[in-house]
């Protein structure tokens, strides 16, 4: 295993070099040209033959020269629309950015396809490298998985690692997501009003579609308040709210959007269907209507149990014992403690045995002071290296066993 740490270090400066690329020509969601032709050049270039998947994804094997399991490996590609503020010099000038570390992702696994083409011959079996678009819009992964991301050959089991920027934890630190749900599901929605809109000097001529949106509102938050019990966790978000044109105008529409985030299929059932009669009743109330529409998510990121205890093992002998952490070990409450964020591996660890890495990317005292998707978050490129061997020697020494 030191032999990967050592190979990953000595291509640091090349997986810099990815990063920076990919950071100053940040794209979003499907919209991934510039990003998605580099990336196929690069594999190209190491022997690779790249498959198109889906919208925007790509697929490269390695090994597939002895029989033997598939082994997942995934990184992704997109960035936020948010123009960038870090101030770094190789900045963003499209009005997008890398906020969440993407371009680490992706930096990382094709420093793990370069070393991964070095010691094919060794490789007891296949890995399958996923290099996905539109996780920030949690439509990516589902997108690949429905158009063949799971064929020729099925993969036998699955990890992925998320940099993580303001840590605690000294740059290059592992973490392993305890077994089971890591991640809550995730689901945005937008509630469109109707009303009738009039003269200001005339209200009972309308019906006021924003007095019913506020309502709303307000009356979504007592779902949490009053229908969920204290274990069942969730959050409900509304972030905007639009509404009329003139200052002398009852408007004639509005819309609200916004997301939930819970840790079980039931409670996110459940918050749907309250959702949906709430706005529906509320509006009616105010002579108004309502409609509830669900749009892109989520569901809950699982992690295998064995495969969290096969990573303990495998990424101490890696790193050392003082550079791997297990959530597990990590009690809050009680109970593991587990992120608030989602993310849309989840759809691949409901269909394979999947695992989440975290990877500590930046220590506050060290000037990395700023969280994802904040325009001015900078990321540790120390821990790339680090990244690319967690990468190679889980897959290559998990197919040996």
């Amino acid at each position: 295993m030191d032999h990967i740490l050592e190979e990953a270090k000595k291509i640091q400066d090349s997986l810099v070099a990815h990063r920076r690329w990919l950071h100053e020509h940040a794209e979003v969601a499907f919209d991934l040209v510039q990003t998605k032709e580099y990336v196929r050049e690069q594999l190209t270039q190491m022997g690779y033959t790249p498959v198109d998947c889906g919208k925007a994804g790509l697929i490269a094997i390695a090994g597939d020269k002895k029989e033997g399991k598939t082994f997942l490996l995934r990184a992704d590609m997109d960035a936020l629309p948010i123009p960038e503020e870090s101030g770094v010099e190789f900045s963003c000038k499209t009005g997008a950015m890398h906020a969440c570390g993407h371009d680490m992702h992706t930096a990382m696994l094709l420093g793990a396809a370069k070393l991964l083409k070095a010691h094919e011959e060794e490789i007891n079996g296949t890995i399958k490298l996923m290099f996905q678009p539109a996780e920030e819009i949690f439509e990516g992964s589902k997108n690949m998985l429905e158009n063949g991301l799971l064929d020729n050959p099925k993969p036998d089991a699955a990890i992925m690692i998320h940099v993580t920027a303001a840590s605690p934890m000294p740059a290059g630190t592992v973490v392993i997501c305890a077994p089971g749900v890591s991640a809550p599901a995730a689901d945005y929605f937008t509630i469109k009003v109707q009303g009738k809109g009039c003269h200001g000097s005339a209200p009972q001529n309308g019906v006021d579609a924003l007095t019913a949106a506020a309502h709303i509102l307000i009356a979504l938050q007592e779902i949490h308040a009053r229908e969920l019990s204290a274990s069942e966790e969730a959050v409900l978000t509304v972030g905007t709210l639009h509404g009329g044109s003139a200052s002398n105008v009852i408007a004639d529409s509005a819309e609200l959007g916004g997301s939930i985030r819970t840790y079980d299929e039931q409670t996110r059932s459940f918050l749907k269907e309250r959702m949906t009669a709430i706005a529906s009743s509320i509006a009616q109330a105010f002579r108004a209507t309502a409609t509830v529409e669900f749009g892109s998510g989520c569901p809950t990121l699982v992690n295998d149990g064995n495969l969290a205890a096969f990573a303990k093992t495998c990424l101490t002998e890696l790193l050392g014992k003082e550079k791997v952490i297990a959530t597990a070990d990590l009690q809050t409450g009680g109970k593991p403690a587990r992120g608030g964020g989602s993310e849309d591996f989840a759809y691949v660890s409901h269909a394979v045995p999947s695992l989440m890495l975290a990877l500590a990317a930046g220590e506050p005292e060290k000037g990395y002071t700023f969280p994802q998707h904040h325009p001015k978050v900078t990321f540790d490129e120390s821990v790339l290296s680090t990244g690319t061997a967690a990468f190679v020697a889980f897959a290559m020494r998990w197919l040996a066993q």
